[in-house]
C-alpha cells in the first residue's frame, strides 16, 4: 500500500490538521516509510515466539501500602493559609 496525497488529505481532515504543500509531501514520505517498516516486520516468522508482556520475570516489585503515620484533620489544616473546620479553602477558578 502506498500513501498518496488523497490519503494524507483525508487523515489531515480527520485529525483536524492543516498541512502546507511541503508538510504534505513530508507526511507522504514519513507514512510510506512507516508502512515499509511494517511490511518488513510482517516478513519475520514469529510462529514459535511467545508474546512479550513484561520485560522481567519479577512478579511484583512494589512494597505493600502500610500506614506509617496518621495525622488529624487539625494537624493537616494547621499550616493552611485559609481553611474552615474541615476543609482547605481555595480561590474559585470556575466562573
Amino acid at each position: 500500500m502506498n500513501i498518496d496525497s488523497e490519503t494524507v488529505d483525508k487523515i489531515a481532515h480527520l485529525a483536524r490538521l492543516e498541512l502546507s504543500a511541503t508538510e504534505k509531501q513530508e507526511m507522504i514520505g514519513d507514512m510510506n516509510k512507516i508502512l515499509d517498516f511494517m511490511a518488513k516486520l510482517n516478513e519475520i516468522d514469529t510462529a514459535g515466539v511467545e508474546p512479550l508482556v513484561y520485560l522481567s520475570d519479577e512478579v511484583n516489585v512494589f512494597r505493600d501500602d502500610v500506614v506509617k503515620q496518621e495525622i488529624t484533620v487539625e494537624e493537616g489544616l494547621k499550616n493552611a493559609p485559609k481553611h474552615d473546620d474541615k476543609y482547605f479553602l481555595v480561590a474559585k477558578v470556575i466562573g
